[in-house]
């Protein structure tokens, strides 16, 4: 044991002052061969020699046997992506089960296993690995479901050190489920130069395509002096500006990213002009020289009536209006007042809600006012004095503004811009006691609605 722990230590201080790696591409076998530890103890199995998991597990001296000589070779293929498929074989002699002694029992394993890196091309290579096996103890044998932990570190590319625990878990009753630590010479073979270029895989930064020595065996297709895996345009020869890329019109712009690479343009424009500043390159605006939105392919929106709102969002595109009201005039105060002055004088039949004939031409000159508006909304009001009964009076009211709105719309004015409603008597404008007083109270309005 003291021989042992020497030889630990001896190779620990070694791995220390060690900085050399491989790369299980490069060497896809590793031999490895040394000594093995059985420990029975942590493995919280029913048995009496066994305590709870990972109790006392290095206690070395008390718990684990050890067969002082080479008693475990593992062979093992490295498959790719890290991981790697063997076989181990290890012997040794039992002689404590726990605290238990034992009367010097054989022990024969053999194992296969899937190992997994998980880290490469470093000279620390922590692993885990998983499999299966079947080990006898004298005569007894018993199949074990296994897994463990480890690592390798490579003083060379070739030679290193190679350490893990596994559980191994019996399926039998019979069986003893233990921890089997092993500690040995890694070794590591049969590198090969796959391209055929001269260079072996392991120095060569390019193994799968042959390649130049001056470029650590990768290739330069083009000669432009940059290597392929770093040359965005491998087969055209290019500057070391453009990543190996020509650059025909100089903007600054590879060819194979310039959308116009026979004439200067823009990084935001894939190297394409912009002759009027639209944000719209030149090859794909129908206006080149004229400043336009992209939805009318860069050029300018019409603007018929010249109003400061394009015919597309103008709902008045030959009347001048205003940008507050899509494009259509606004009704001022003026025809406000005139659109009031014409329906007064609206005459109706006495006591009816009938339009006489002679009111024909002042709803005309009301429809002539309306249709200059087209976007404009009104109410119709209804009014009357306070001669009769007030439910008359309301309904008559009613009846003659619903009069005026049905003359409105047969004349073409959208019934969406027009609703009607009689106020009866309850606004009078002037005096119900005088004449004069209820004709002005007898009277239709019709008035803007502001949304």
């Amino acid at each position: 044991m003291k021989h042992l722990s020497k030889l630990m230590v001896a190779m620990l201080l070694f791995v220390g002052l060690s900085s050399m790696s491989a790369q299980d591409a490069n060497n896809p076998w590793q031999i490895s061969f040394g000594i093995n530890a059985i420990d029975v103890y942590p493995t919280n199995s029913d048995k009496p020699y066994s305590g709870a998991w990972f109790d006392e597990y290095f206690n070395v001296s008390d718990h684990w046997n050890i067969l002082p000589s080479i008693s475990e070779v593992t062979l093992s293929r490295y498959v790719g992506d890290g991981f790697s498929v063997g076989a181990r074989g290890t012997l040794n002699r039992i002689d404590k089960l726990g605290d238990t002694s034992a009367d010097d029992l054989s022990h024969y394993a053999v194992d296969g296993i899937i190992k997994y890196n998980l880290s490469e091309g470093h000279s620390f290579t922590p692993f885990i690995e998983v499999g299966g096996g079947y080990t006898w103890i004298d005569d007894i044998g018993a199949g074990t479901l296994n897994g463990g932990l480890g690592f390798n570190y490579w003083f060379t590319d070739h030679i290193g050190l190679n350490v893990s625990s596994t559980y191994k878990h019996a399926f039998e009753d019979y069986g003893v489920s233990h921890f089997q630590h092993v500690a040995g010479l890694a070794i590591k073979f049969g590198g090969t130069d796959t391209d055929g270029d001269g260079i072996y895989d392991k120095d060569d930064a390019c193994p799968e395509v042959a390649g130049l020595e001056e470029f650590d065996g990768c290739p330069d297709s083009d000669g432009d002096g940059i290597i392929d895996s770093k040359d965005a345009c491998p087969n055209e020869a290019g500057s070391m500006d453009m990543n190996g890329c020509p650059d025909s019109d100089g903007d600054g712009i590879a060819d194979k990213d310039d959308a116009c690479p026979q004439t200067a343009g823009l990084p935001e424009l894939n190297g394409c002009p912009d002759a009027d500043g639209d944000g719209i390159a030149d090859n794909e605006d129908e206006c080149p020289n004229e400043a336009g939105p992209a939805e009318n392919n860069g050029c300018p929106w019409p603007d018929s009536d010249g109003d400061g709102v394009p015919d597309k969002d103008d709902l008045c595109p030959d009347k001048v209006g205003t940008v507050a009201n899509n494009g259509c005039p606004e009704v001022t105060e003026e025809v406000q007042k005139a659109l009031n002055e014409y329906a007064k004088t609206i005459l109706f039949d006495t006591g009816k809600s009938t339009i006489q004939d002679r009111s024909e031409q002042v709803l005309n000159d009301i429809i002539d006012i309306l249709k200059q508006y087209p976007n404009s909304r009104f109410r119709i009001e209804g009014h009357t004095d306070s001669t009769g009964s007030e439910s008359l009076n309301q309904r008559l009211s009613e009846e003659r503004a619903a009069a005026v709105e049905k003359y409105l719309e047969d004349a073409g004015i959208a019934a969406d811009r027009l609703i009607s409603e009689g106020f009866g008597e309850s606004k009078p404008l002037a005096s119900n006691a005088t004449a004069a007083g209820r004709q002005q109270n007898r009277r239709v309005e019709i008035n803007l609605i502001k949304e």
